[in-house]
């Protein structure tokens, strides 16, 4: 499901919040990502902009960090 789908399930953010994740989202992107990656990918951004964090460059950071398994 793309990260805009995703957010505008919820409902709960402005178009302009929509914009930026979307763009963090599309700035991210891997070669060869699989759907659940990029999905895992998704939801870090959400939610690390849900944690508080709204510069741009640091979701773009912190969403290119994996997640130890």
């Amino acid at each position: 499901m793309p990260i805009r789908q995703k957010l505008e399930d919820v409902a709960i953010l402005q178009p302009d919040e929509i914009d930026l994740l979307t763009k963090v989202f599309a700035a991210t992107c891997i070669e060869n990502e699989t759907a659940q990656d990029r999905e895992e990918r998704a939801s870090r951004i959400i939610a690390n902009y849900q944690l508080g964090i709204r510069n741009e460059a640091e979701l773009i950071a912190l969403s290119r960090l994996r997640l130890a398994s």
